[in-house]
């Protein structure tokens, strides 16, 4: 005999609110695993320069891992844009061990990446994993792909409302229902929460003077949006080109990251470029206060771009924030506005552009920085968005809505 339709429909949401709570909590609690992992292997490193000359053997284990048993699993965050786009199998779950433990390998020996990649993928792995438990249809996947992103992206940076509208906006709003919603919201607290409740920390940023809005600061506020546009272009394109050049010169996958890790040891290691080995948070935060020198965001570009390319795990999104807090602290030698506050527009403005998410950014910089820059914030993200071009940091993501519209009828 049926349920009634009121049953039906209580127990459906009683299934979703079950299914959000325990993706958040265990995306959380892997998210928070990875944080204190991360943070005890760069204090290790940053303690002990030497193993920097281990990048390649480093490369070689992560190369080796995947090669045998990661196959399946090696597009990382576009593999999850893909399953959404057009779902088929559900995500292996060794993709959340594998991605965390190349992560690790690649910030302990000084590879230049971040974190945000790593968790969305183990978000990604987890929640697809709840398909067959719940006996979900394929539709439904799609749900828990966003749910896993949404996780995975708010408890690594802290950010609940940015990491519940990023998870929608990378795969393009229009094809997002009302449940979609309401649920990454709900997982993406759940997942920021569980970390809270393990007591993990978040790098907190500070911008103490946000200047009168007029015309004047408006006019370099689009001015160094467009650099910032520029910019996350460049760290997009830069990524794609070192990925097909080491694709093409080197046929054994994992050979590549073996010879990206002796470059880079040479470069890091020999010619004293550690500012730029791991996340490099310690420059992102100095960057609010003191100007950074013009060339900083370049060479984070080239060696994230590099790192990436060669094959070794991490993220995209804290190298973003890298080149954009830099790029707006250099900036502030010629441009008459507070430091802090171009290097917090520039934090998220060229992560707006290098993934297509103004909105999300927007909201993030909010969260990380208050309501009081909120504008400048939101001005910079939508300019930095339009002028970054077309192709972003993600290759499977469907470029979609304003921006698409635009470079159809322009370009």
């Amino acid at each position: 005999m049926a349920l009634p339709d009121s049953k039906t429909t209580l127990l459906t949401v009683l299934k979703w609110i079950l299914i959000c709570l325990l993706i958040g909590f265990f995306s959380g609690s892997a998210s928070a695993f990875f944080l204190v992992s991360l943070e005890w292997i760069t204090q290790f490193r940053i303690h002990h320069n030497w193993i920097i000359w281990f990048l390649p053997i480093g490369g070689l284990l992560v190369g080796l891992s995947y090669y045998y048993w990661g196959e399946s699993v090696v597009k990382g965050n576009n593999l999850l844009l893909e399953e959404y786009e057009t779902p088929k199998k559900t995500i292996p779950f060794k993709m959340a061990p594998l991605v965390l433990a190349g992560t690790l390998l690649t910030h302990l020996f000084g590879g230049s990446a971040g974190r945000e990649g790593t968790a969305v993928q183990m978000g990604g792995a987890i929640a697809d994993q709840f398909t067959k438990l719940f006996k979900l249809e394929q539709s439904e996947r799609k749900i828990l792909i966003i749910l896993g992103i949404s996780a995975g992206f708010a408890s690594v940076f802290g950010t609940p409302l940015a990491g519940a509208i990023f998870a929608l906006e990378v795969l393009y709003f229009s094809k997002i229902n009302l449940k979609s919603i309401i649920l990454s919201f709900l997982v993406a607290y759940a997942a920021y929460f569980t970390v809270e409740f393990w007591q993990v920390k978040h790098t907190h940023y500070r911008i103490p003077d946000v200047p009168e809005i007029n015309l004047t600061n408006l006019f370099y506020t689009v001015l160094i949006s467009v650099l910032f546009g520029i910019a996350a272009l460049l760290f997009s394109r830069t990524t794609h080109f070192w990925s097909s050049l080491f694709s093409k010169n080197i046929k054994y996958p994992p050979l590549r990251p073996f010879v990206g890790g002796i470059v880079l040891s040479i470069a890091i290691a020999g010619f004293g470029f550690t500012k730029f080995a791991g996340l490099s948070v310690p420059v992102i935060v100095d960057s609010f206060s003191n100007a950074n020198p013009w060339y900083d965001f370049l060479l984070k570009i080239l060696f994230t771009g590099f790192t990436l390319g060669a094959g070794f795990k991490g993220g995209e999104v804290t190298p973003l924030f890298f080149v954009g807090a830099t790029l707006g602290s250099a900036l502030s030698l010629v441009v008459p506005m507070p430091i802090a506050l171009l290097a917090g527009m520039g934090f998220v403005a060229v992560f707006s552009g290098a993934t297509h998410t103004p909105i999300a950014c927007t909201i993030m910089g909010m969260e990380l920085f208050g309501i009081q820059p909120g504008l400048f914030i939101a001005i910079a993200c939508t300019i930095a968005y339009f002028s970054s071009g077309s192709v972003g940091i993600y290759k499977s993501q469907i470029v979609k809505g304003a921006k698409y519209k635009l470079y159809q009828k322009w370009l």
